[in-house]
């Protein structure tokens, strides 16, 4: 149980936002982006962190609503930390990776008030349709899925 004065402490604290998301790989060499209603670029399933979650459970849930089917997180790829530069505060992103069959992707129901679509891509298309620092990101869990490492990145780039 902590004090009041530990209360006020903690209360003080600045606090970043966090996100979780998937780099959900099919049988071949590509992988899932989804096109949110709500901002104009294409982008990986996911979402915020609750108050109170972990990044693991919030990946799984969001990948969950977003496509209306459970998929199995494998491991954790990278942990990006972007600057406030849309004055929207910085973030902790956290990237699973995942895997869905043909099957999976034939289920795919996606909520009309969130997402228009989804589709496969390969990595040679991703700066077509990811922004800058997510394209960076996605380059980078692509690597470490194949070479089984776990990246730290600022803002899409290893430091």
């Amino acid at each position: 149980m902590l004090t009041e004065r530990e209360r006020e402490f903690f209360a003080g604290l600045p606090r970043t936002r966090g996100a979780a998301t998937a780099l959900l790989l099919d049988d071949g060499a590509r992988y899932v982006i989804v096109d949110p209603t709500y901002k104009p670029l294409w982008s990986l399933p996911g979402g915020v962190i609750e108050d109170g979650e972990s990044p693991f459970t919030a990946c799984h849930r969001e990948c969950r609503e977003e496509l209306g089917v459970d998929v199995t997180l494998d491991r954790l790829l990278c942990v990006d930390w972007l600057p406030d530069t849309h004055g929207t505060g910085a973030a902790n992103i956290f990237v699973f990776l995942g895997h869905v069959t043909a099957g999976q992707t034939e289920r795919f129901r996606l909520p009309p008030d969130e997402l228009a679509a989804w589709r496969l891509i390969t990595s040679e298309e991703t700066a077509e349709f990811l922004p800058p620092a997510m394209s960076r990101r996605v380059r980078a869990c692509l690597t470490a899925a194949r070479d089984g490492s776990t990246l730290y990145l600022e803002d899409g780039t290893p430091v």
